[in-house]
């Protein structure tokens, strides 16, 4: 860590001073909201919307974020985004999803209009304004930088800030090689929690809540996909474990993974795992799990390929790149792969205490002109219509927002092994706060891009870990 690169840390209010600990306040504090609006989410690449929002030209889809507001458009010369404002007198031209190519996108006020390219091309009355005021230059809309990746279109209001690549680091080539830009939405939820944003994050980076709040994946657990130990009570101790009951046991638990996130295991990937039930294993537990997902895998891939899916060669992919359960991309977006398909999270601040949380399901898909587009289905929080997993954390959320608040609770208290993650985003929080060299900041973001249960990890700047994050537990692939 340089003194340059830490200049300004120490002016942060409620700043991380010790890694293992958050200031409660972060959660709620109106001034610390206040900063992260100022100087967090203007410097900063956020996932806008998915491309298969926008399929044809002229497609659009208003991506909002605190008091902006950008439109993301398919042109016939590629993705572009413009903020939402006439260059009249600043009304909004747009909202949710629609298609300007044919009549542009008219200002409801007085008229205006703007193609889809961004170019003013009518002026209601032109001859009533002095020509000074209505150059052209001035009268197209205002870009807003994008770039695209991993399916997605990203913006950032910041034109200086590093290429969406260098700030995304490894976790970028990890998902690639999982063809996520070839992943299409099955459905997509949203929802208005009574949360901070930060808080309904960090629900879904650690797996140490699973044993009390998902009991029904606790229970059909298997050991080497627990590591918290002999209290864990996990169904089967390895000690004891016979082929045949971890096959089923693992089928078991693919079943209600699937059904409880839908995305994370797709239910074509379940129907494969049940047709291996009673494949030949060897006599020995961790020799059947090798061989098992080894099988599974395999038969996800030639079969996904043979009606002409974009599926990964998954076997391939557990040698050739580590497996993380989730995948962070700071600040808001997660991506949760298991074996083909993936849940998705995208998290946006709304006020101190309130946040939109949405859920995408992807797969792979085979192409079809006449599906209907995805659109988010909007649902109270408490809605038994979300998936069981999701809503069991939703029920924990509100609770720990107005908890924060206790007497006496001033700071959370982390495990430097497997809620690193939370450590690690809050303190890069801290550098954008400090407004530190946009260099140092993509590198930190680059670290705190990992993988589901990261420890406590040195970012460039600020504390540190208090142990070396190799005595920290190595991360489990389902195939180990």
């Amino acid at each position: 860590m340089t003194a340059g690169a830490a200049g300004n840390l120490d002016a942060v209010p409620l700043r991380v001073t010790d890694p293992q600990r958050i200031p409660s306040q972060r959660y709620y504090d109106e001034e610390f909201f206040k900063l992260e609006r100022d100087k967090l989410w203007p410097h900063v690449w956020q996932m806008a919307c998915r491309l298969e929002e926008i399929p044809n030209v002229g497609d659009y889809a208003e991506y909002r974020i605190l008091d902006k507001s950008v439109l993301v458009i398919r042109t016939k010369s590629g993705i572009k985004a413009f903020h939402n404002a006439c260059r009249h007198r600043g009304v909004q031209l747009a909202s949710g999803h629609g298609n300007c190519k044919v009549k542009g996108l008219i200002c409801p006020f007085h008229g205006w209009r703007f193609n889809m390219d961004g170019k003013n091309t009518f002026v209601f009355a032109k001859q009533v304004f002095d020509p000074s005021v209505i150059e052209q230059a001035e009268l197209d809309l205002a870009p807003c930088r994008v770039e695209l990746w991993g399916g997605s279109a990203f913006i950032n209001f910041d034109d200086n800030a590093p290429p969406l690549l260098e700030c995304l680091g490894p976790v970028a080539e990890r998902l690639s090689a999982r063809n996520v830009e070839d992943l299409k939405m099955e459905w997509w939820y949203a929802t208005v929690l009574p949360t901070n944003w930060k808080l309904a994050m960090e629900a879904f980076m650690e797996g140490y809540h699973t044993m009390k709040t998902h009991p029904q994946l606790q229970a059909l657990s298997t050991p080497e996909m627990n590591p918290y130990g002999p209290d864990a009570g996990v169904m089967l101790p390895t000690n004891k474990t016979t082929p045949d009951e971890f096959v089923d046991v693992t089928i078991r638990f693919l079943d209600r993974l699937s059904s409880g996130m839908a995305g994370m295991v797709h239910s074509s990937e379940v129907e494969i795992a049940h047709s291996l039930r009673n494949m030949e294993l060897p006599d020995d537990m961790m020799g059947a799990a090798g061989a098992f997902y080894t099988k599974l895998r395999e038969e996800i891939t030639t079969q996904g390929q043979a009606r002409g899916l974009p599926v990964p060669d998954l076997n391939e992919l557990a040698v050739s790149h580590e497996f993380h359960a989730v995948e962070y991309m700071f600040p808001h977006y997660f991506l949760l792969p298991m074996f083909g398909a993936m849940s998705s999270y995208r998290i946006r601040p709304l006020t101190p205490e309130t946040c939109i949380f949405e859920i995408f399901s992807l797969a792979f898909l085979p192409d079809d002109e006449n599906r209907a587009p995805v659109r988010p289905i909007v649902l109270p929080h408490e809605s038994p219509d979300f998936p069981e997993i999701p809503r069991q954390d939703y029920d924990n959320l509100p609770l720990q927002q107005l908890g924060l608040h206790a007497g006496g609770f001033d700071h959370m208290r982390l495990s430097n092994q497997v809620e690193g993650m939370i450590s690690n985003y809050q303190r890069l929080i801290d550098g954008y706060l400090a407004e530190l060299d946009p260099q140092v900041l993509a590198k930190g973001q680059a670290i705190v891009n990992c993988g589901f249960e990261a420890p406590i990890r040195d970012i460039g700047f600020g504390p540190g870990p208090k142990v070396p994050a190799e005595k920290a537990e190595p991360e489990l692939s389902p195939a180990e």
